[in-house]
């Protein structure tokens, strides 16, 4: 049985002006994508700016969005960290607050050795709750194989999950081959691709954007209605590429901005899009 099938959206971090959170706006934001039928959603991963927030700054994402989803959404609070005992502790406050599970990139800081991994996510896995690896060695040092996976998966009993995003949709069928692990599409431009290889889920970005887009994508590839989804996804792709990109937040509040909501600025060392990325990102959302 899976734990996290369906849409997850990886909830941005709303700012104001001065750079602050703006907590009404991420309430709002959190309740407009679970009112647009999204399965779950996600907390303080990339798109929420999880590196340029203090700790008292990411508790209060937590716990705000732990408040909003519950009894109403599965929550999956992203718990990435430079040192281990630090994603153990935000680990520890996922499950405090009635998270349905965490997702844990490996060390970020430098290329750790093999076992140093494991026991990164030893540590995590005595919190106690569900774990969503997260592979992605486009931004850390670490690529996570299906071998690894499979291995991780047979110590480590709360590993019930990968984010791939090793943007090779062939690594979708190896994990299969090598565990039984739940596989979520990592990469907004490669979710049909992923899908009908076997993954199972989706946590995805440029869903904060287009949801109820997103939950129809969803919905056609589910009930095989691949020349329909295929139409859409065609439609969406100039957009769903930024979630592959060092730009992916700002892509986002470009996007928000003009579906007439408040994202905010992202926070330095974040700079604007440049000018033609907005024109690309206004152009496809002018067509949805």
């Amino acid at each position: 049985m899976t734990q996290f099938a369906g849409l997850y959206v990886a909830v941005i971090t709303p700012f104001t002006k001065d750079f602050e959170i703006d907590f009404e706006e991420l309430r709002e934001h959190a309740i407009w994508l679970m009112d647009s039928g999204v399965t779950g959603l996600v907390a303080t991963g990339s798109c929420g700016e999880y590196a340029a927030l203090e700790d008292r700054e990411r508790d209060q994402v937590i716990r705000t969005l732990g408040t909003v989803t519950r009894g109403r959404v599965p929550l999956i609070v992203g718990v990435a960290a430079a040192a281990s005992r630090m994603v153990a502790h935000w680990a520890t406050l996922a499950k405090e607050i009635g998270a349905s599970g965490v997702m844990a990139l490996p060390p970020i800081l430098y290329k750790p050795r093999w076992e140093e991994v494991r026991a990164h996510y030893a540590l995590l896995n005595d919190v106690g709750l569900p774990i969503v690896v997260y592979n992605n060695p486009q931004d850390t040092a670490v690529d996570i194989t299906p071998q690894r996976i499979g291995e991780l998966a047979r110590d480590f009993p709360n590993i019930v999950a990968i984010k791939e995003f090793s943007l090779d949709v062939r690594r979708v069928s190896a994990i299969r081959e090598h565990s039984d692990v739940e596989i979520m599409a990592g990469a907004d431009d490669l979710v049909i691709e992923s899908l009908l290889a076997g993954a199972t889920g989706w946590i995805a970005g440029m869903a904060n954007i287009i949801p109820k887009e997103s939950v129809t994508l969803l919905r056609l590839i589910e009930d095989g209605q691949l020349e329909e989804a295929w139409a859409l996804y065609r439609k969406l792709l100039p957009l769903l590429r930024y979630d592959s990109t060092p730009g992916l937040v700002q892509a986002i509040k470009v996007g928000l901005e003009q579906v007439g909501r408040r994202g905010g600025p992202t926070r330095p060392p974040r700079l604007p899009l440049p000018a033609e990325d907005v024109r690309v990102i206004q152009s496809v959302l002018s067509n949805v």
